[in-house]
């Protein structure tokens, strides 16, 4: 059984920064790739930015120069340093491991809300 457990959102000011970390433990022999989504209320889930095992990485658009992510796969972990956040970044940030092209898992959601 794998787990995904995510961790560092919270209330951040306009302007500011956030680091959000993920995790992954259990079973599995290897991984593809380690990404960030994100679903604002009404909204569908949204890419914000993956990482493959080659370290290479895809954004948004949205997220472009002001969000970065990075990976420790012998750690089974993810990060992504946001910076310059915006009221519009405010969502449930969501961590998806992919072990296989078929197979992928994903956290509970940590939220992050951007907001004076």
């Amino acid at each position: 059984q794998v787990q995904i457990v995510e961790s560092g959102g919270g209330l951040v000011q306009p302007g500011g920064s956030l680091r959000l970390s993920c995790t992954a433990s259990g079973s599995m022999f290897n991984i593809l790739s380690m990404g960030w989504y994100r679903q604002a209320p009404g909204k569908q889930r949204q890419l914000v930015a993956t990482i493959t095992i080659d370290g290479i990485t895809n954004y948004a658009d949205s997220v472009k120069g002001r969000f970065t992510i990075s990976r420790d796969f012998v750690k089974k972990a993810v990060y992504l340093e946001m910076s310059s956040l915006k009221p519009e970044d405010t969502a449930v940030y969501y961590c998806k491991t992919v072990l296989t092209t078929t197979v992928g898992y994903w956290g509970q959601g940590t939220q992050v809300t951007v907001s004076s």
